[in-house]
């Protein structure tokens, strides 16, 4: 007979395991340093030193090179699993290089990334007329992401006609309000 003392243990022990891989970190995004700059903004004090950094955001334009692809991103803070948060404002620009051809249908404008890699100083550039003067890593690591759309429709029946059957919808008109949730996946 299992003791309840083994019994309970088990339990926790899975319970910790599935929320341990529900917010664990891509392995592509994964690092061994604690001094891994998350901050854009530390990031921009710190731009001179070859630091590691963790970036995301939006991918403003690709552009591929003899040897490697240049991606400006316009920068959006990330949460602690990397993924960037589309709830808040922009906080800047920063150009990421990668190793290789990479395909610019994959990575088109308006797709979500973020990158690993180490901070190489800074480049100008424009954006749009403006020169503007960004952060540059060189990536080793990269997870591209998707938006997901869930549609929340509340409806409001009519208290004059109670619902009696299955088709109650179809007859009676009733008040539709919703709302649209997108999450990072």
């Amino acid at each position: 007979m299992i003791s309840m003392r083994f019994l309970k243990l088990a339990v926790g022990a899975a319970a910790l395991l599935a929320l341990t891989a529900c917010s664990s970190i891509p392995q592509e995004l994964a690092s061994e340093n604690p001094n891994l700059v998350t901050d854009y903004s530390a990031w921009q004090q710190q731009r001179s030193a070859q630091v590691d950094v963790r970036m995301g955001g939006v991918i403003a334009s690709v552009n591929n090179l003899d040897d490697r692809t240049r991606i400006e991103v316009v920068n959006l803070p990330i949460n602690s699993v990397g993924k960037p948060d589309i709830n808040q404002e922009p906080k800047g620009r920063f150009v990421a290089y990668i190793k290789g051809f990479k395909d610019p249908v994959s990575f088109s404008e308006g797709r979500l990334i973020t990158l690993l890699g180490q901070s190489r100083g800074s480049e100008a550039a424009l954006v749009g007329e403006y020169e503007y003067d960004f952060p540059v890593m060189l990536a080793e690591g990269y997870r591209l992401w998707r938006i997901e759309e869930r549609v929340i429709i509340n409806e409001t029946g009519s208290y004059l006609y109670p619902c009696h059957g299955i088709y109650c919808r179809d007859i009676h008109s009733s008040t539709r309000q919703g709302r649209v949730i997108q999450d990072v996946k």
